[in-house]
Order: structure tokens, then sequence, then C-alpha cells
């Protein structure tokens, strides 16, 4: 009988969250250390999610909640995403960064943003550069860890337990 870190499903589970984990660490520090310097502002989808949760919940969110929030469904939901489009879209760790974080950049400006009240990809200004550079690159890292760890993209194979 397998152990539970060595299940089929947690040698797949571990290192998309650890990839995941990584990957919106990544985007943290250029959202708050990179991005002042090139455009002269700090991303913060915190503030996305506190919009929405006042405006379509009807609760408020401090600062700090709607940051972890974000970064929790970085850390976990889009190191899954990235991982789905690689097993089951494109195999490149490559492409599945590129397509993966162009969808997120594209929902995130695209879809929530409108849900707030800003323009559509918020006009293609600065800040939807910006976010693009950072939801692009923290699925680049992500996918390419994913491509280290799980080379052919695939789930281990089970072993059969000995009778």
């Amino acid at each position: 009988m397998p152990t539970p870190l060595r299940s089929p499903l947690a040698m797949v589970a571990l290192p998309v969250l650890l990839a995941g984990l990584i990957g919106e660490i990544a985007f943290e520090a250029y959202a708050w250390l990179i991005s002042p310097q090139i455009f002269g502002f700090a991303l913060q989808p915190s503030k996305l999610v506190m919009a929405i949760g006042q405006m379509h919940l009807g609760i408020t969110l401090s600062h700090w909640m709607a940051f972890a929030i974000h970064f929790c469904i970085g850390a976990v939901g889009f190191g899954v995403f990235v991982y789905l489009v690689r097993r089951f879209v494109v195999a490149s760790s490559w492409a599945a960064g590129l397509l993966s974080g162009v969808t997120l950049w594209f929902v995130a400006q695209g879809m929530l943003a409108p849900l707030v009240g800003r323009s559509f990809m918020m006009d293609f200004g600065p800040y939807t550069q910006s976010s693009f550079v950072g939801h692009v690159g923290m699925t680049l890292i992500t996918a390419y860890l994913l491509g280290l760890w799980l080379p052919q993209g695939d789930e281990p194979e089970a072993k059969p337990e000995a009778a």
C-alpha cells in the first residue's frame, strides 16, 4: 500500500502546489517591487477582490484579507490551472505557461475588472500591460517548474499492489 506522500495523487499534487506557490510569490514580487520601477505603480489585485466582495457578495474585506484570498487563489488555483492546460491542452511547458498566463490575464482584466465597473481590459493601459507581464511571467515560471518536476506532464502510474 503506498504511503500518503507516495500515492499517485500526492506525487502530482505536491509539485503542482509548490510550483503554484513559487509562481504566486514571483507574481507578488513583480507586482510590488518590479512593476513600480517599470510602470510607476504596484499591481494590487487585492483591490479587485475587495470590490467583487463588496459589490457582488455584500461583504467588506480588509486589504489583507483580500490579499490573502488572491494569494491563495494564485498559489493553488493558478498552479492547478497551469497543470491542467499542460496535461490536456498543450504538452510544451512554455506553450502551457503562455496560454495559461494570457487566459488568466484576460479573466482578470477582461471579465472581472468590468464586473466592478472598470472598462474592458482597462483600455489596454499601463495597468493592463503590467498585469500581462505579471500573469504570463507567473505562469511561465509555474509551467517551467512543472516541466522539471513532472517531465511528461502525466500523473505517475499507480503501481499494482503485491498480493
